[in-house]
């Protein structure tokens, strides 16, 4: 596999940096995002999950085995071949197989079928496998950093073909952790915090969203000095808050009687059935109001179809919605309903204040480091449907609370995620860390 620049840089000088993750997140997208070509050489290793649209311009190597047509072979190589090889391959298997038949060959059906295998697409045709493409990657263009977005999966995935392949002298390692789900349940189970801690002391640096992680981290074998001067940074890398508060309609009050509720799905880390008793014992209160279901799994909808037909009515269900959608509707919604179990500081968070929705959340420490109540959010718990009903029924029929809350949560948001600043500070994290590994390099040689 030959590997040249991602940016165009035929020299090859530019600091490298490869990141891996999960392609079609925007939250990949959008830290990825942060960094200036013209500094740096860029490019993702996704892991077997989708693929990013079309116009992102960073090349990004692709293992899912279900993949669309129209891909363009420069920026998204493939570990399965595309829908237009499958086409290519398969016209060549039939005209082989009649030739074969009319020389009467003998083809062994174990033979035909595993050929066939690699001919539908259904097995991989670049590297015997997503572990060992990623470590020709690796060995090939050397990169001074990878940074892995996540600790699980990515960051396991990453340490796993680093101990098989010895690619440990290879770039030095930026072990991002999502939120709170990284840590929060597998440091208590013995086999699960032996392997969270052996990435942890493995790696270079370690970024957070939030500081629970870093008391985390160092319980589990991680060192004080591992901790990145970025901490604490949002996931995404910040958004822009000027941009989406040019987004509200109107204040709160004055908006429409609109409820968005984003984790409306049943997961370890938050749970939909106690927000749908929550909105029926409420809704007598709530009444005319709309909800927005924003990434409703199997389960939940199940449940939701047990509430009153005018409910239903009143609610739009959806399975996923584009970001630039959420955000629209953030600044259409009086209320941002976001109860968890575990949490970082969730970027839907920031969002919504910047675009003026109340939040209700759960008071996770994570999050009560960042807002008060009721200043800035009132505070829910997760599983308790009469707290978030008692919430829900307060913030819809508030006015001065919501109004008031908007605009200082705008003036926080501003302090805590304001993209610009943290761009700059990020550009500089990664500028730093390659000259330093260099130099180290230099000094062992």
């Amino acid at each position: 596999m030959r590997i040249q620049s991602h940016s165009g840089n035929t020299e090859g000088t530019k600091p490298r940096i490869l990141f891996i993750g999960l392609p079609s997140s925007t939250h990949t997208q959008s830290w990825i995002d942060l960094l200036d070509r013209n500094d740096l050489d860029v490019c993702l290793f996704g892991l077997p999950e989708g693929y990013p649209p079309g116009d992102w311009r960073v090349k990004a190597y692709l293992t899912t085995p279900y993949l669309p047509e129209g891909l363009d072979p420069e920026t998204r190589p493939t570990l399965y071949p595309s829908p237009e090889e499958v086409r290519s391959r398969q016209r060549g298997l039939r005209y082989f197989m009649q030739r074969a038949a009319r020389k009467g060959a003998l083809i062994t059906e174990r033979w035909v079928g595993g050929l066939s295998a690699v001919h539908a697409g259904l097995a991989p045709v670049r590297a015997n496998s997503a572990e060992e493409w990623l470590a020709e990657l690796i060995s090939e263009w050397k990169p001074d950093a990878i940074h892995t977005l996540g600790l699980d999966p990515a960051g396991l995935f990453y340490q796993g073909v680093r101990d098989k392949f010895g690619l440990d002298d290879i770039g030095l390692w930026v072990l991002q952790l999502r939120g709170g789900s990284d840590l929060e349940l597998g440091r208590l189970d013995a086999s699960s915090a032996a392997r969270l801690g052996r990435a942890l002391a493995a790696c270079n640096q370690i970024v957070s969203d939030n500081l629970v992680n870093h008391r985390y981290a160092l319980e589990l074998g991680a060192r004080t000095e591992q901790f990145s001067p970025l901490n604490p940074v949002p996931g995404t890398g910040g958004i822009d808050v000027d941009g989406l508060a040019q987004l509200w309609a109107d204040r709160p009050s004055k908006r429409g009687r609109i409820i968005v509720w984003p984790k409306s799905y049943e997961c370890p880390w938050s749970k939909a059935l106690p927000v749908l008793e929550a909105l029926r014992t409420a809704w007598p209160r709530l009444r005319p109001a709309t909800v927005h279901m924003l990434a409703t799994n199997d389960e939940a909808e199940s449940w939701f179809r047990t509430l009153p037909r005018e409910m239903r009515d009143s609610c739009f269900v959806s399975h996923g919605v584009p970001r630039a959608r959420v955000l629209e509707l953030f600044a259409e919604a009086r209320v941002m309903l976001a109860p968890s179990l575990v949490d970082g500081v969730p970027n839907s968070l920031y969002e919504a204040m910047a675009c003026g929705a109340f939040p209700i959340v759960s008071p996770v420490e994570t999050i009560r480091a960042v807002v008060n109540e009721p200043e800035n959010a009132l505070f829910a718990r997760n599983l308790y449907p009469d707290e978030l009903a008692a919430s829900l029924i307060r913030a819809m029929n508030d006015d001065a609370l919501v109004d008031e809350g908007a605009m200082r949560n705008l003036a926080l948001v501003r302090q805590l995620a304001d993209r610009g600043p943290i761009q700059s500070r990020v550009r500089r994290f990664y500028l730093d860390l390659v000259s330093a590994g260099r130099t180290r390099g230099e000094e062992k040689d």
